[in-house]
């Protein structure tokens, strides 16, 4: 399949230090990289590189204009030439009010108790890697400012080595601390307004350990707990590794399925003399006792009222690149237990540690995946139900694909949930701030010494450097400027160009808020992408109604 994306853009002065993929990010992405893929200045420029470097002395033309396979990236968005739909208070159709500043990202979630969102994104959980600990507090705090839901991933509890479940005057089971969870959901808290929301993710061990008893005992309503099912990444739980054979003994006692065993004399003495120098630590895989869909069903059901029975207020389920049967049974069930949302991760995304090869070859493709959803929820809908409101995940970085998905899963769709591509804003910040502070840089785990080249083509202060620093300062004062990471500075500043860019295409599209999109908004670029999700080819939209102009 021909992609969209080489290495080098030279109509935006960009450059993917390693392969790009569909998303237009490099496949393997390196959190001290000095640049400069479009994800990486962009969290620094911000809205700047929406548009073609050394305005005045250039002219640029797309080569976007051959589209081979099926992906995200063969379909087109519409324009019109007239019209305005989505317009809010007072403003009124004229050309003075029909400007793209005026386009509203607002949007909301949920049943019986909505969440608000200023932008329709959220992050895609971040759990037990070492990355999403590292640089939690630029995830965190950047999600809370920018107004967007924040994911807590699986087994943050289990391979925290501070945290106590079971013994003592507790149950086995029970968590008797969480240091790392409390963390985590404690930095988000810190700058929430109302816009957003903290949600904890639930695995087969974090049921098993208690999490989701502990999170509504110590935070009430505060968060949203979300079950899972899967992710694009992989068809097995998931995964890190670990260096230290006593952090791999201390996972296997907590219960998890270590690999190589650490317990095993021979593989004890392979660590010791330098053959075995780390160790993967694996999740279990879920419903393994449930042979039939009905047993399925029951189980799921009875989950959700457990959690409601605890006090959960608000619900989600996150489910991966299954096949057509497991899309069908998260869709219906996740409408007839009125959960909250519903996130549909494809395979090609993926922020942790996946196998290679099984990131590469299993699962239904993203743009299947979301054309499918669509169908599936329409069946649905002409049934009389309330579909679950869904977001759709799996290699989205770009606001024209933010676009593309919400348009392809309209209405049901309300967001779009990024993984690596909000993490680089944390990966460069972190690295700017700990150059700048060498004093910082352990703390906020920079990987620089001294800026690069790439960084000071930029500026060298930190309100030099990231386009969105004065109006976050703006924002939140100034005075508390001095207590936000760069990492979270650089994702508002990333989230400002996304933010943007949607505005400029919805605008264009003639709609003004996010309720207005349909799938009339986006067309196919070849006929297979129209057979395969339903989008008419782009000579066919419109077709017969320019017919009637023509013989009017």
């Amino acid at each position: 399949m021909e992609m969209r994306f080489s290495k080098s853009n030279d109509a935006l002065g960009t450059k993917n230090r390693g392969n790009a993929c569909e998303s237009s990010l490099c496949t393997l992405c390196r959190a001290d990289c000095k640049g400069k893929c479009e994800t990486w200045l962009s969290s620094m420029v911000g809205r700047k590189l929406l548009y073609p470097r050394s305005f005045g002395l250039v002219t640029a033309g797309a080569n976007n204009t051959s589209h081979v396979g099926v992906s995200y990236n063969s379909l087109r968005i519409q324009g019109y030439a007239y019209g305005a739909q989505g317009l809010t208070g007072e403003m009124s159709s004229s050309a003075d009010d029909c400007i793209f500043p005026n386009v509203s990202l607002e949007t909301e979630f949920g049943k019986q108790r909505k969440t608000k969102i200023r932008m329709p994104l959220m992050t895609g959980a971040l759990g037990s890697t070492f990355i999403a600990e590292k640089y939690w507090n630029s995830f965190a705090i950047g999600g809370a400012l920018i107004g967007i839901p924040v994911v807590i991933g699986e087994n943050v509890v289990g391979v925290d080595r501070n945290s106590e479940i079971g013994g003592g005057e507790t149950k086995q089971g029970k968590i008797k601390s969480a240091p790392e969870l409390d963390r985590r959901i404690e930095t988000y808290l810190r700058y929430f307004d109302g816009y957003g929301a903290i949600i904890v993710q639930l695995n087969v061990e974090d049921t098993r350990n208690g999490v989701a008893e502990y999170v509504v005992d110590k935070y009430g309503d505060k968060c949203i707990i979300e079950l899972k099912w899967g992710q694009g990444a992989k068809n097995i739980g998931g995964e890190i590794q670990v260096r230290s054979l006593e952090y791999a003994m201390f996972l296997k006692d907590r219960g998890y399925v270590v690999d190589p065993d650490p317990s095993l004399p021979e593989v004890h003495q392979g660590f010791e003399q330098g053959a075995i120098k780390s160790f993967a630590r694996h999740s279990r895989l879920g419903g393994t006792n449930l042979p039939t869909v009905a047993h399925v069903q029951e189980d799921f059901m009875n989950s959700v009222e457990y959690l409601r029975g605890l006090g959960f207020e608000r619900i989600t389920l996150k489910t991966g690149s299954y096949g057509m049967e497991e899309l069908a049974m998260a869709i219906k069930f996740a409408t007839e237990a009125e959960l909250d949302l519903l996130t549909i991760d494809g395979s090609g995304g993926g922020t942790g540690m996946s196998p290679w090869n099984m990131m590469q070859s299993w699962g239904v493709p993203s743009i299947n995946l979301h054309a499918k959803a669509h169908e599936y929820a329409s069946i649905l809908s002409a049934k009389g139900k309330n579909v679950v409101d869904m977001s759709f995940a799996g290699g989205f970085a770009l606001e024209d694909s933010v676009f593309k998905a919400l348009a392809l899963g309209a209405p049901y769709t309300k967001l779009i949930c990024m993984g690596r591509g909000i993490m680089i804003p944390g990966f460069l910040g972190a690295n700017i701030e700990g150059a700048i502070n060498p004093e910082r840089r352990a703390a906020v785990s920079g990987n620089w010494n001294e800026l690069p080249k790439t960084v000071l083509e930029v500026g060298k202060t930190a309100d030099e450097i990231f386009a969105g620093y004065h109006d976050l300062a703006d924002k939140i004062g100034k005075d508390e400027m001095k207590n936000i990471p760069y990492g979270a500075i650089g994702f508002y500043t990333l989230a400002d160009k996304l933010g943007c860019g949607l505005q400029q295409l919805m605008a264009g599209a003639r709609k003004f808020s996010l309720e207005q999109i349909t799938r009339q908004e986006i067309f196919s670029g070849n006929r297979e992408t129209a057979e395969e999700t339903g989008i008419p080819h782009v000579t066919d939209v419109n077709n017969e109604s320019a017919k009637k102009i023509l013989n009017f």
